[in-house]
C-alpha cells in the first residue's frame, strides 16, 4: 500500500513527541489492545513493534481496531491533502465528505470522477487503505456519534439521519467503532431526554426507522482544527461581505442559510479557543455530515497552518505578517456555484455595493426560509434561476449582467462544474472560455470556491497594495501557498474584512 502517511520513523518519532501537527495525517493502532488512537494521544505509551500506521481511521476500523475513548480519533479535523489536492482520489474524499454515497452510493461517486467503481476502489485502497464504502461507513458512525452525545434524539432516528439503512448496521457499526452500544454512548450524558417519549437509554429497535422524515431542529457541533487559527480576517470577511436575507453577524456568530440535499438549513458559527461552535438548524437530518462538511470547507477547517507557515514565514518578505498573525484561513464557501455568481456581481465595486446588489438577487429569485433564531429569510438563488434572467434585468453595467447569466446558464446546463468533485484543469478551461470573467475573477474562484491553495488574483487592486507596502516581491516564490500569501497581505489592509463586527471601532 502506498499510503499517503511519514515513514515509520517519522510516526514513532510523532508519537512518542505527542505531536499534534499529524493528528488526523495518520493514525496509530495497537495490536495488543486492539485500539487506535490520533498521534498525539496522552494515554498511548505501547512498545514500538506493536504499533501500526494507518493512513484513515477507515483502514484502521476495517482492520479490526476501535477508537480510543480517550484521545477520540474520529473527532479529529481531516487530513489537508483533501482541500489542497485536485487528483481523483481527493475528488473522491470531497464527495464522500458530502455525502454522496449516502445518496447515489460508490457508483454515484465513481460516475461523477469519469470511473468505474472498481478503478476507484483500486485509488482508495491503494492510497487510503480503505475502499469508498469502509470510508463512508466511519463517517456515519462519526456522524451517528455526534448525534447520540449530542442530542435527545431517539436512538432509531439517529440511525436514520446518519445514513444508516437498518438499525443492525447501525448497532453493529457503533459497536465495531467505539467498542460500546449506541445505549452505552447516550448513557455517558444521562441529562439527554428523546424527543418522542421513552428514556434516553433505550435501544434502537428495528421498528424505529421509518422512511418519513425525521425533523431535528438543532443540533450544537464542535468543528475542531489545527491550531494556529486566525479568526479575525476570517469572521471579519464572511461578516463584511454578507449578503442581506442570506448571511448575518448576531451574537457574536456568523449565520448563514444552507441548501442541503434534502431541504434547507441554517447554522451560526462563532470561533473559540480551541474550536468552532456550530448550532445547526435542519429540515432533514441526513443531511447533518454534508452540512459539517461545507461548514468546515468554508472555514477552511482542515488546513494544516504549521505547514503553510513554516513555508511563507521563511520569506523575508511575509515573515513579520506571519509572525504577527499566524494561522491564516482562506475564507471559502458552502457553494462554489453561489461563492462564483457572487464574485461576478461583485466585479469593480465596493463590499458593501456588492452585498446590495447580491441581495436584491436574493429577494427577487431566492426561496424563503424561516429562521427560528435570527433574520435570515432566504436561500441563494440557484444558477437555474440567475439563468432565466434578461441582461437588461439586472442592474449595473450591461457587460456585468451579460458575465453573470452567461456563468449560470453553465453551471445550470452541467458545462461548468464547480462541486466537490470538480476537475479543478477543467473548470479553469471553461471559466476563461466564458465571456467577461476575466483573471481576477476566475483567480478568485479558484481560491474561494475551488479551494485552489496557489490561487493568486494578482489584479486585486487591495493586493496590489498590500505588495507594494513589503517591496513588490516575486510572488512566484511562494508556490505552492499563494492563496494563504494573498490572505496575510489582505490582513495588512484597514478594512472591515479584517475584523469582526465586535472588533470594529464606529
Amino acid at each position: 500500500m502506498r499510503g499517503v502517511i511519514p515513514t515509520r520513523a517519522a510516526c514513532l518519532q510523532a508519537v512518542a513527541s505527542r505531536d499534534t501537527r499529524f493528528d488526523g495525517q495518520f493514525f496509530t493502532a495497537v495490536r495488543t489492545t486492539r485500539i487506535y488512537c490520533r498521534p498525539s494521544c496522552p494515554a498511548m505509551t505501547p512498545r514500538e513493534e506493536n504499533m501500526s500506521f494507518y493512513p484513515s481511521a477507515a483502514a484502521a476500523q476495517d482492520a479490526g481496531y476501535r477508537a480510543c475513548r480517550r484521545c477520540r480519533p474520529d473527532t479529529v479535523p481531516g487530513s489537508p491533502d483533501w482541500d489542497v489536492r485536485a487528483d481523483a482520489l481527493a475528488r473522491a474524499m470531497r464527495l464522500i465528505g458530502d455525502g454522496v454515497v449516502e445518496r447515489e452510493g460508490v457508483p454515484g461517486v465513481a460516475a461523477r470522477l469519469g470511473y468505474s467503481t472498481r478503478q476507484l476502489q483500486r485509488i482508495t485502497l491503494g492510497e487510503l487503505g480503505a475502499s469508498p464504502l469502509a470510508i463512508a461507513r466511519s463517517q456515519r458512525a462519526h456522524t451517528a456519534r455526534i448525534l447520540i452525545e449530542t442530542s435527545p434524539m431517539p436512538l432509531s432516528d439517529v440511525a436514520y439521519a446518519a445514513g444508516f439503512g437498518s438499525i443492525r448496521s447501525f448497532n453493529e457499526a457503533i459497536k465495531v467503532a467505539f467498542d460500546r452500544t449506541p445505549t452505552q454512548l447516550r448513557d455517558l450524558n444521562p441529562n439527554l431526554r428523546t424527543l418522542k417519549g421513552g428514556s434516553a437509554g433505550e435501544s434502537a429497535s428495528s421498528g424505529g426507522l421509518r422512511g418519513t422524515k425525521t425533523v431535528l431542529g438543532r443540533v450544537d457541533v464542535r468543528l475542531a482544527f489545527r491550531p494556529p487559527l486566525a479568526s479575525g480576517p476570517l469572521f471579519g470577511h464572511l461578516a463584511a461581505t454578507a449578503v442581506p436575507g442570506v448571511e448575518e453577524w448576531r451574537d457574536g456568530a456568523y449565520r448563514r442559510t444552507l441548501r442541503l440535499p434534502h431541504g434547507p438549513g441554517i447554522v451560526a458559527l462563532a470561533p473559540r479557543t480551541d474550536h468552532v461552535a456550530a448550532t445547526l438548524w435542519l429540515s432533514d437530518p441526513r443531511d447533518l455530515t454534508p452540512a459539517i462538511g461545507r461548514c468546515r470547507r468554508l472555514l477552511d477547517l482542515d488546513a494544516d497552518p504549521i505547514a503553510v507557515d513554516a513555508a511563507l514565514g521563511a520569506d523575508p518578505a511575509l515573515a513579520p505578517l506571519v509572525a504577527a498573525g499566524p494561522g491564516a484561513r482562506i475564507p471559502r464557501t458552502v457553494d462554489a456555484s453561489e461563492l462564483a455568481l457572487r464574485i461576478v456581481l461583485g466585479q469593480q465595486v465596493s463590499t458593501a455595493a456588492a452585498a446590495t446588489t447580491t441581495g436584491r438577487l436574493v429577494e427577487r429569485l431566492g426561496e424563503p426560509v424561516i429562521d427560528p433564531a435570527g433574520d435570515l429569510t432566504r436561500l441563494f438563488p440557484t444558477p437555474d434561476a440567475v439563468a432565466t434572467l434578461e441582461a437588461s434585468e439586472i442592474p449595473g453595467p450591461r457587460a456585468r449582467a451579460e458575465a453573470l447569466v452567461t456563468l449560470a446558464s453553465a453551471l445550470a446546463s452541467g458545462r461548468l462544474e464547480l462541486g466537490p468533485g470538480a476537475d479543478w484543469d477543467e473548470a479553469g478551461r471553461t471559466l476563461a472560455s466564458l465571456k467577461g470573467l476575466g483573471p481576477w475573477t476566475i483567480e478568485l474562484i479558484a481560491m474561494r470556491g475551488l479551494g485552489d491553495p496557489d490561487a493568486f488574483p494578482a489584479g486585486d487592486l487591495g493586493l496590489r497594495r498590500a505588495l507594494a507596502s513589503v517591496g513588490d516581491p516575486e510572488v512566484g516564490r511562494w508556490r505552492p501557498w499563494r492563496s494563504y500569501a494573498a490572505q496575510y497581505l489582505w490582513a495588512t489592509l484597514d478594512h472591515p474584512i479584517n475584523r469582526p463586527p465586535q472588533e470594529r471601532t464606529p
